[in-house]
């Protein structure tokens, strides 16, 4: 297998330190490796294509990571999902061969990851025929959470080399424990988008003319095999997603 070129982003920001550690896989594998992440955090942005524009151009900075002297990287006054985009379109460098995305602080979980930028990364990869891996640590809501960014990344570099083999346009959703380390038992399993997760969205109205959204722990039973109960089993989960696509069956019933 030739050497992929690999493009790293995420919804967290340039300075994210789960960046840095997604972009340590790549290197680590000896892959041609470019970041390109927004210039400030950008979650819930989905794949949306929002960027600050001038004249019709997205300001680019480029930066050196630290640690990381020898990869190219660029901060973008765009969401992950315009950065993919552009990435696809040789925006930074010849079009990647892999896209990651990641690492997310915060579990990207059931139908909610439509929302995630980290998740509209990927999607925006394999709609343009890029195969793609989106990474999250299930770092607790708190500020103060410690997150332990090692152990995601070893089971990213456990995953990298079958990921690089996937057919372009596959797009995986990877959630990983935020333990020290895991058990040797705890090897990743797959699961299917559960309905909600422990992570929900509640809404505030404030007065006349402000509405508050928020990010809220839930309890509840979970839906077995789902990626919110797989986790929770403390497991990584691997969920395969299929991006835009036409429904055909409601298209026949409705003619």
């Amino acid at each position: 297998m030739a050497v992929p070129r690999v493009l790293i982003t995420n919804d967290d920001g340039i300075d994210s330190p789960g960046l840095l550690a997604l972009a340590r896989c790549s290197v680590d594998l000896g892959w041609e490796t470019v970041v390109a992440a927004p210039v400030q955090e950008s979650s819930g942005t989905g794949a949306g294509l929002n960027a600050a524009f001038a004249d019709r151009q997205v300001a680019v900075q480029w930066r050196e990571l630290p640690g990381l002297p020898d990869v190219e990287a660029f901060a973008v006054a765009a969401h992950p999902g315009f950065i993919v985009l552009a990435a696809c379109g040789d925006g930074f460098g010849p079009r990647p061969d892999l896209v990651l995305s990641g690492i997310n602080r915060g579990a990207n979980l059931g139908r909610a990851v439509l929302h995630s930028g980290t998740v509209g990364a990927a999607v925006t990869a394999g709609i343009n025929g890029v195969r793609a891996l989106a990474v999250s640590l299930d770092v607790a809501l708190s500020r103060n959470a410690e997150a332990y960014w090692e152990t995601a990344s070893k089971i990213v570099r456990l995953l990298l080399p079958s990921v690089a083999r996937l057919d372009q346009g596959s797009v995986l959703n990877l959630n990983v424990p935020n333990v020290p380390e895991l058990d040797a038992d705890r090897s990743p399993r797959w699961a299917t988008l559960a309905s909600h997760g422990r992570i929900q969205s509640k809404v505030t109205r404030i007065g006349d003319n402000a509405i508050e959204l928020a990010a809220v722990e839930v309890d509840g039973r979970l839906e077995p095999g789902t990626d919110a109960a797989v986790l929770a089993e403390g497991y990584p989960t691997i969920t395969a997603l299929r991006s835009i696509s036409e429904d055909f069956d409601l298209q026949g019933s409705s003619t």
